[in-house]
């Protein structure tokens, strides 16, 4: 094959593409899908200039500090109840990490349906669903494994009860945010691949740490 026709949606032919263009084609999307994670896009060359590119890739490092400050002020808040039970400190960064993974899983799936164009505004519903019902799934299956992990570290069935609980809601919610931001973005002419990633490490970071965090504060009164 060294060309392909190219018609319009009545099927008349307007033209063909060439294998060499399909080619081009494909690389520029796969270095796209690699930089897009980053922050970054296809005009970050390797050999670009020093200043040019620090300035494009300041923003998106300043985006990142802004929500690790955010996370850390969730922290800040609960100081006294992390005191009162210092094996939540331990177990935080779990709860975080397991939403964040859970939440790139669904964002990744969704973005990828969008630039395809098999998910649009018209199937969006159902795909939460499904996506809901995933997350729910998995996060309680891995609710109960961090419970018994927590039991066998700490030998306290009430810390096991709260991090169990933790987990369950940002799983949950990590699947509502990886379907919901991507199409928001989308809906606003963002590219979800440049800005979803950050947005959602927010989110997961943010609820992870204030489920734990205030589910401890509740019980622990």
């Amino acid at each position: 094959l060294t060309s392909a026709p190219v018609v319009d949606s009545d099927g008349r032919l307007l033209g063909r593409i060439t294998i060499d263009y399909f080619v081009d084609l494909m690389k520029d999307t796969a270095g796209k899908n690699l930089l897009a994670p980053a922050g970054l896009d296809d005009e970050d060359d390797i050999f670009a200039p020093v200043l040019y590119t620090a300035r494009r890739r300041a923003l998106w490092l300043g985006i990142n500090l802004i929500t690790a400050v955010i996370a850390s002020m969730v922290i800040g808040i609960f100081e006294a109840t992390i005191e009162k039970l210092v094996a939540l400190a331990v177990l935080m960064p779990i709860i975080a990490s397991m939403g964040g993974n859970a939440g790139t899983q669904t964002l990744t799936t969704v973005i990828r349906g969008l630039g395809v164009g098999t998910i649009s505004t018209a199937n969006a519903l159902d795909v939460l669903k499904k996506e809901l019902l995933v997350g729910g799934l998995n996060g309680l299956i891995w609710a109960t494994v961090v419970a018994v992990v927590s039991i066998v570290w700490y030998q306290n069935y009430l810390l096991a009860t709260i991090v169990a609980t933790a987990m369950l809601v940002n799983i949950v919610v990590s699947a509502l945010s990886g379907v919901l931001l991507p199409v928001m973005l989308e809906k606003v002419g963002i590219d979800p691949a440049l800005a979803g990633g950050v947005s959602l490490t927010t989110i997961t970071d943010v609820v992870g740490f204030l489920a734990i965090l205030g589910i401890a504060a509740l019980v622990l009164v």
